[in-house]
C-alpha cells in the first residue's frame, strides 16, 4: 500500500513584488522567486542587504500581498481568499518572531505567551497551561512572571518564540531573530529554532545574515536578483536588515 505524500505546509511560486522609489521609477525587489517547505524542515533564506528578503517574509506570512504569483499556507490559496480569510489563516497558522521581540512591556512573559491564545477565544485554564509549558519548553519556566525589562535579550527573544508558538502554527517565520543578541544569546535561540522545526513538526523559514544560524538549517536558498537559487552561505554573522 501506497503511503500518500505529506502536501507541504508552505508552498509560493513565482512571487514578484515591485515598489515605487523616490524617483517614482519602478523597482522589482523580488522577479519570480519560488519556494516550497515541509512540515519539520527548517530553510534559511541568505543573501545580501537590500535583496529583498524581509519583503519575501512578509508575502510568505500573508502580511502583504504579491503583484504576481501564489501562496499557499497550510492548504489555503491566499490569493483567492478574503482579507477575512487570510487573516484569520495568519492567525491561526502562522507565526513570527521579528529581530526584536515586540513583547508588551506592561506584561509578564507568561501573559504575553497568553495573549494570543485569549484574543483568539481560547479559555484561561488552557492558555495558562499551553504557555506554562511553552516557557518550560523555551527554558524560561523560572522566569515566567517577569516583565520584558526583567529579563535579558535573550530570555526576551526567547519569550517571543514561545509566544509563536502559542496558536500551534504550521509556520514559523523568523526575520533576523538573533541579529540583536550577544553570540550566546544568539547560538542558544539558534538551537531552539532548530529543535522547534524537529520536535514540532514545524516548517520554519529563518531569514539571517547569521552564517551559524544558517548552518543549522535543513537547506539554505540565496536570493538573488529577485530569485532564489539553492546553496548559499550567510555572507556575515554581522547582521543586516535585508
Amino acid at each position: 500500500m501506497t503511503v500518500p505524500a505529506t502536501p507541504p505546509v508552505l508552498e509560493a511560486s513565482g512571487l514578484v513584488r515591485t515598489y515605487r522609489g523616490g524617483d517614482g521609477q519602478a523597482l522589482r525587489v523580488l522577479d519570480g522567486a519560488s519556494l516550497t517547505v515541509g512540515a519539520g524542515e527548517m530553510v534559511a533564506v541568505v543573501g545580501s542587504s537590500g535583496s529583498g528578503k524581509s519583503t519575501l517574509l512578509q508575502l510568505l506570512g500573508a502580511l502583504d500581498r504579491p503583484d504576481a504569483g501564489s501562496v499557499r499556507i497550510a492548504g489555503t490559496l491566499t490569493a483567492t481568499a478574503s482579507d477575512e480569510a487570510v487573516a484569520a489563516l495568519r492567525n491561526r497558522s502562522v507565526g513570527f518572531v521579528f529581530q526584536f521581540h515586540h513583547l508588551l512591556k506592561e506584561f509578564t512573559a507568561l501573559e504575553n505567551v497568553m495573549m494570543p491564545l485569549r484574543i483568539a477565544g481560547v479559555p484561561s485554564t488552557e492558555a495558562r497551561a499551553r504557555a506554562v509549558a511553552l516557557l518550560e519548553r523555551v527554558g524560561l519556566g523560572a522566569r515566567q512572571g517577569h516583565r520584558p525589562a526583567e529579563l535579558s535579550g535573550g530570555e526576551q527573544q526567547r519569550t517571543a518564540v514561545a509566544r509563536a508558538l502559542a496558536m500551534r502554527p504550521a509556520l514559523l517565520l523568523a526575520d533576523e531573530p538573533s541579529g540583536n543578541l550577544d553570540h550566546q544569546n544568539a547560538e542558544r535561540l539558534h538551537d531552539l529554532l532548530a529543535e522547534v522545526a524537529r520536535e514540532f513538526g514545524v516548517a520554519v523559514v529563518v531569514v539571517t545574515h547569521n552564517a551559524s544560524l544558517a548552518a543549522r538549517a535543513s537547506r539554505v536558498l540565496t536570493l538573488e536578483a529577485g530569485r532564489l537559487e539553492a546553496g548559499g552561505v550567510a555572507p556575515a554573522v554581522l547582521g543586516g536588515a535585508g
